[in-house]
């Protein structure tokens, strides 16, 4: 995960401060020193971490901090609130034009992920916005360039404006801006061709296509494994097309993140989305507050509560409480958690949003068995709807033909079955317990 490094240095750091009822010059300048390692590990600017660690020490040292109750809490919370200044404060919103069509220009090196993130956008703003996208493809020099954003915009019946790869990349936007007009589609993303390095042909090109589409947004993609070259590349190409905003790919990988924590500081340039898997759904718009909480371990709820809302199903969340107050709940109904919760992504991410969930025994090295997911499934779909209500009528014979309909073993099986009754058994107790106390039990894991 991104950041991982980053966070566990400072999260170990912070540690050592948070509980202490008397915090001195040296305890601030000692946690400052290895905030300032942990920084440049993780590949942020120089420049950026001096400033930073600076801002921090002048803050922690202040009277209010070191003269207050909780001196080892005040020291965190600056440095909560100068990581979330780093990385741009407030979320910084997408600009929607207030007479359409919206333009968003994707812009780019090679191989950072500039299709797909415009097809993920696309997606994005369809849901939250209610438009009516349409993709231009403006990549004449990569050969699947073009199949590719079409392919996209199939699996997201999104059209795709083309015309091959023998007309001029200027002419190509200009008459897909005409056709999209004509179509009544009021949101137009047009994917660009890169480079594997910045040149004068490209910026000269890209130059060319802004002045025929007149964006309302001009997004640099950058790949988060980059590091510090991200920002170098930020920086060139702010210089020359003045961007609106970045969407950092692949923050969802083995990267050390310092690119997210630099590019705002040094460009001025804020970062609007973060590509956080492969999927169409997994762009999210860059909370930098929420990152903050995330790296010094806080959790983020916020996010956490959004992907549910987005994700699960409130008519049948209701319904489930009553089946869960009235121990009605089946092996059907266990089905449909498990793919409610899977929308959500993937539930290594969903435990990482929790708040202190970092201090659990073994949850650093916990990771969910995907495959054992699947199996469960398979077990379930290979039941009579009358063994999914009554799983006590399943007899040896009938396990046997579950295993073999499922791709698994009876000893899978019988697993599956203990775990459901053990969880019903747990469930009815606990349910007893709610209702003396005339309140609603908190949400089980698969709610």
């Amino acid at each position: 995960m991104a950041f991982e490094s980053l966070s566990d240095r400072l999260q170990a750091t912070m540690k050592k401060i948070r509980g202490r009822g008397k915090v001195s010059e040296a305890d601030v300048k000692e946690m400052t020193r290895e905030i300032r390692l942990a920084l440049l590990e993780a590949d942020v600017n120089f420049k950026v971490v001096k400033s930073f660690v600076k801002r921090v020490q002048e803050r922690a040292v202040g009277q209010e901090v070191l003269k207050s109750l909780t001196p080892g809490q005040q020291v965190i919370k600056v440095v909560q609130e100068e990581l979330t200044d780093l990385m741009g404060g407030e979320q910084t919103k997408l600009n929607l034009a207030l007479k359409p069509p919206t333009v968003l220009l994707f812009v780019g090196l090679q191989g950072a992920g500039k299709t797909t993130s415009a097809a993920k956008l696309a997606n994005y703003i369809r849901k939250t916005h209610n438009k009516k996208p349409m993709m231009i493809a403006a990549d004449i020099y990569r050969p699947a360039a073009i199949k590719q954003l079409q392919t996209l915009g199939g699996q997201l019946n999104i059209p795709v404006f083309s015309l091959g790869d023998q007309i001029s990349p200027v002419e190509i936007v200009r008459q897909g801006m005409e056709q999209a007009k004509a179509d009544h589609h009021d949101l137009i993303l047009i994917d660009t061709a890169g480079r594997l390095h910045i040149d004068e042909a490209l910026m000269d090109e890209l130059d060319q296509i802004k002045s025929v589409s007149h964006p309302d947004e001009i997004f640099l993609v950058v790949d988060a494994m980059t590091g510090q070259d991200a920002v170098n590349v930020a920086t060139s190409f702010n210089e020359r097309l003045d961007l609106t905003g970045v969407i950092m790919t692949k923050l969802d990988g083995d990267t050390r993140g310092g690119a997210a924590l630099s590019i705002r500081s040094v460009t001025g340039t804020p970062i609007k989305f973060v590509g956080m898997g492969e999927k169409m759904d997994a762009l999210e718009p860059f909370h930098p507050d929420r990152m903050a909480s995330r790296i010094l371990g806080m959790g983020d709820v916020l996010s956490l509560i959004e992907k549910a809302q987005a994700n699960i199903d409130e008519e049948k969340a209701r319904d489930m409480q009553q089946k869960l107050l009235s121990v009605s709940f089946t092996l059907d109904d266990f089905l449909d958690q498990i793919g409610q919760i899977r929308n959500m992504g993937p539930l290594e991410d969903l435990l990482a949003m929790m708040p202190g969930a970092n201090k659990f025994k073994g949850m650093k090295n916990m990771q969910i068995d995907e495959k054992k997911i699947g199996q469960t499934e398979a077990i379930i779909r290979s039941m009579t709807s009358q063994e999914k209500t009554d799983p006590d009528m399943i007899n040896a014979s009938r396990k046997k033909r579950i295993a073999l309909g499922s791709g698994t073993s009876v000893a899978d099986v019988n697993r599956l079955l203990k775990q459901f009754k053990d969880m019903k058994k747990m469930m009815k107790q606990f349910m007893g317990k709610a209702k003396g106390k005339k309140r609603n039990p908190f949400n089980l894991p698969f709610m």
